[in-house]
């Protein structure tokens, strides 16, 4: 790329060098630039205390600009990845600008030639493809939101592995579309920025705003046409308005980012909002589905069930979970891949043993095609389409004339037999055949390719190896000639040369040695030479090793242009693999946990026998307890049955698990996945929403209670008669008759939708719909009174709790006794007058009871009286005898 003017005139009196550094900074004004300088890459300015503060790097400086002192910061240049994790985890955007050629070449265009620098590339959340910078079992999505003629898209692309996708939603669709990608980065144009900035916020990830006229029609198709080296876009399919310009912003800033260089995509998968369940950012949240409450993957529903080997894997699993389908024959091919798992035990072992053996093959051809990558990447395709040629043979063997292969099993065999792609095999052979055993990470260190590759290299190898040699040689000839000790050494300065004690310089410098050493160099403790013999030898050794190396990075780039023109088929190969690991990994969990198939229909019931919260069960059973199954029953089409059901019950009876199960069975199900119950019968879910506890959301200015308006809110506005919906304590956070009033009227709002729901509530006045509405019915979770402790039997049978038993709760946790006894006073009296507060002014005051000095007792009385430290060992032997007689006669 051509370096542009500096346009800042305080630069041109620059140095040459801080010349280029302000031409690339103007280029990336609000990144922080790594400016390449030999073996280091530098920070200056305001750069450099930025990373040295986030980062923990020392800050110096270095000369003067505009008569200031030049702060710097830097990063050694080998282990410059490290550090971008860190500063991209800070929340930094990096551009690299890097040295694109050697000193020598710079001085063969002049003595004063300043080595050609250019920005190489722009590192931001959503654009990383290294191995160091990414989470192996989690996706790294950029997406992108556009309005087009009243359409609104979301786009995505996952550059690690070449993915891309566009989906059409509805406006009150985006926070719940975006939510279910989890992005890191959402791109937006700075008109839209505005209307959309809480469902952006909502969805996590870093926000880029970008100029509306990359979003225009025109401008969105040249960059999309660039970006795919296509005449026209028709073979994507009929794209609508706001795809192409969602896409088009994804192709600038990717245009931006990568400097110019092409990834390896996949064509745009297009789909709808109608194809997946919609799930709200508040939703997910609650229900856990890739995170806890706090922000940590244990615990979650994914960590839970995950069994996965590999990480494609792990990341399609994660990719189900948070976009469950409403296409029945789809979720159906899914559960038959499970099931045929779960049935052959032996395929399931074989497959997930050849699986793990296999490497990353979407990302590893992603980060060569964008110049990143290294041997180990070749070796990753080396490693997956060796395991995935034999996972197909095992399956191919399991089917015959009687026993058919389930579809999705059927498929990803057919992608990984490698009899059905002639130059998939070959480079296959190639790599197998000529890359070494050990692999370096960057081409650039050499030695990556095996022997009889290629005649010419092994030539040159074996005249740079027996040079090594002869230096070693050499220096004991020279040493025996000299008389002294020496050694023969090398850096990339001098080359090679003679080093020898400061004490023995002398020597060498004086007859008859003075003919054959030359002096190079003298340092505090050493003098180094150099001889006529040894300067040509350094030469040849030279020129073999870069010979070498450049035979080497050559084959390098043979096999990195041959896996880049199989870009498709290494992709489907890849996808294959990771379909088969989620569907063993689904069987494996299923068969641990005991799990079922669930049946779903296009009906609107949802019928769950013995159902079991899988998160739940697995922390109780690790505790060494039971879990306690329910069933559940809601049928908004039959004319008896209930589709609203008033769920109550004191706190800690497992009302919000209760809840969260039935909705958590509904995902697996609908991602395919077999689940936790005797039974489960399931229509399908449109939407699913769950309004279960609340926070305060203090950044914007939102009460706790308000939050939970604005939650249910969003319940009544978008459910329909498809949806489930579980909501718990509405109306909770305001006055007893306010709250009483609202949770009422949307529990008549959500019967009249029509949808699914479970409500819990302490509100028992509620309980008294089932009488006034068809469809309403009560349900109950389990609690016993027993001497005057409460046990929770975590039980769901209908009918109505009798009480919320909170003054119980409250003992349980630690309320001191005078407190709880003053709620039983109160609670009493208000029972006894029907809720009325009228007459609890006659009550006393509370007062808390007076300490009262108890004589001391027996133990402590002997205590006291003994003398620990003249005690001898059996003495004190005794003592503990008595103190434990004297407890003893107190019980």
């Amino acid at each position: 790329m051509d370096q542009p003017a500096i346009p800042d005139p305080i630069a041109a009196a620059a140095s040459p060098v801080m010349a280029q550094y302000f031409a690339a900074k103007a280029r990336q004004p609000d990144a922080l630039l790594l400016f390449r300088m030999g073996d280091f890459y530098e920070l200056f300015f305001d750069d450099a205390a930025q990373a040295a503060s986030a980062i923990g790097i020392a800050l110096t400086q270095r000369g003067t600009h505009a008569g200031a002192p030049i702060p710097m910061a830097g990063v050694p240049a080998h282990a410059v990845e490290s550090y971008l994790a860190k500063l991209v985890r800070a929340g930094f955007k990096v551009a690299i600008c890097d040295q694109v050629e050697n000193p020598a070449e710079a001085r063969r265009r002049g003595s004063k030639a300043v080595v050609r620098r250019e920005l190489v590339r722009v590192v931001t959340p959503g654009t990383l493809t290294d191995d160091t910078l990414l989470n192996a079992r989690g996706a790294n999505r950029l997406a992108a939101v556009a309005l087009r003629a009243d359409q609104v898209a979301v786009a995505a692309v996952e550059l690690s592995t070449g993915e891309v996708e566009c989906l059409l939603v509805r406006r009150e669709g985006v926070a719940a579309a975006l939510s279910a990608l989890q992005p890191s980065e959402v791109l937006v144009t700075d008109r839209l920025f505005g209307e959309l900035a809480g469902d952006l916020e909502q969805a996590g990830g870093a926000i880029e705003t970008m100029p509306a006229a990359l979003a225009e029609p025109a401008a969105a198709e040249a960059r999309l046409k660039r970006l795919y080296g296509v005449a026209s876009l028709d073979g994507f399919g009929p794209l609508a308005g706001a795809e192409v310009a969602a896409l088009g912003l994804i192709a600038a800033h990717l245009e931006i980012t990568q400097a110019g260089t092409i990834p390896a995509l996949r064509p745009p998968r297009r789909s709808t909002e109608a194809a997946f369940m919609s799930v709200d950012p508040a939703t997910r949240i609650s229900l856990e589905i890739e995170c806890t409450l706090a922000g940590q993957r244990q615990g979650s529903l994914i960590a839970t069930i995950d069994r996965t080997v590999t990480g494609p894997g792990a990341r399609r699993l994660a990719a189900r979970l948070n976009r469950p389908l409403l296409d029945i024959a789809a979720i159906n091919e899914r559960l038959d891949a499970v099931a045929w798992f779960v049935d052959d035990i032996e395929a399931r072992r074989q497959l997930r043993e050849l699986a793990s053996r296999a490497g990353d093959m979407a990302r590893a051809l992603s980060r060569l095609a964008l110049g990143r990558g290294g041997p180990r990447d070749l070796g990753a395709f080396v490693q997956g389409l060796e395991a995935g040629s034999k996972i197909g043979a095992m399956l191919g063997a399991r089917c015959g004339p009687l026993v058919q292969l389930p579809k999705e099993i059927a498929d990803a065999a057919r992608a990984l037999d490698l009899t059905f792609s002639a130059e998939l095999a070959a480079l296959h052979r190639a790599l197998s055949g000529g890359l070494a055993t050990d692999l370096p990470l960057q081409a650039r260190d050499g030695g990556f390719v095996g022997q009889g590759v290629s005649a010419e290299l092994d030539e040159t190898r074996s005249l740079r190896d027996d040079s090594r040699r002869i230096v070693a040689t050499l220096e004991i000839r020279l040493a025996e000639q000299a008389g002294v000790p020496l050694k023969i050494r090398h850096n990339a300065v001098l080359g090679y040369f003679v080093e020898t004690n400061a004490r023995h310089a002398d020597t060498l410098r004086a007859p008859p040695h003075a003919t054959v050493f030359i002096h190079r160099q003298s340092l505090a403790n050493q003098a180094r030479f150099t001889t006529v013999e040894l300067a040509e030898l350094d030469g040849r050794i030279a020129r073999a090793a870069e010979q070498a190396l450049g035979l080497e990075l050559a084959i390098f780039e043979q096999w990195r242009g041959r896996a880049r023109a199989l870009a498709p088929s290494i992709q489907a190969a890849a996808e294959a693999l990771a379909a088969l690991d989620v569907a063993s990994a689904l069987a494996e969990w299923a068969v641990e946990v005991g799990a079922v198939r669930p049946v779903l229909d296009e009906g609107v019931g949802l019928s769950a026998a013995q159902a079991r919260h899988p998160v739940v069960e697995s922390a109780v059973r690790r505790a060494g307890e039971a879990f306690t199954a329910n069933d559940c029953r809601l049928d908004g089409a039959a004319v008896d049955g209930p589709r609203l059901a008033i769920v109550t019950g004191p706190n800690m009876a497992g009302k919000s698990t209760f809840l969260r199960q039935n909705a958590v069975l509904a995902i697996l199900a609908q991602a395919g996945s077999f689940v936790p119950a005797a039974e489960l019968r399931l229509g399908l879910v449109d939407r699913l929403f769950s309004r279960v506890g609340a926070g305060d959301d203090l950044g914007r200015g939102r009460s706790t209670f308000l939050t939970e308006m604005i939650e249910t809110a969003a319940i009544l506005n978008q459910a329909t008669a498809r949806s489930l919906v579980i909501v718990d304590e509405i109306g909770r956070g305001t006055a007893t008759w306010d709250g009483l009033a609202i949770a009422w009227a949307c529990a008549e709002a959500l019967h009249t939708i029509g949808c699914r729901t479970l409500f819990a509530t302490h509100y028992h006045e509620l309980a008294s719909l089932e009488e006034r509405l068809a469809g309403v019915a009560n349900l109950c979770l389990k609690a016993k009174e027993w001497n005057g402790k409460l046990v929770f039997l975590h039980e769901a049978s209908s009918g109505c709790a009798d009480r919320s038993y909170g003054v119980h709760v409250a003992a349980l946790a630690g309320t001191p006794a005078p407190v709880v006894s003053r709620a039983r006073v109160i609670l009493e009296r208000l029972e006894a007058k029907s809720a009325s507060t009228s007459r609890l002014a006659e009550l006393p005051l509370f007062a808390a009871p007076e300490a009262v000095d108890a004589p001391p007792s027996a133990v402590e009385e002997a205590l006291g009286r003994l003398d620990i430290d003249g005690m001898s060992p059996r003495e004190a032997q005794a003592a503990l005898y008595r103190l434990k007689t004297l407890l003893r006669g107190r019980s």
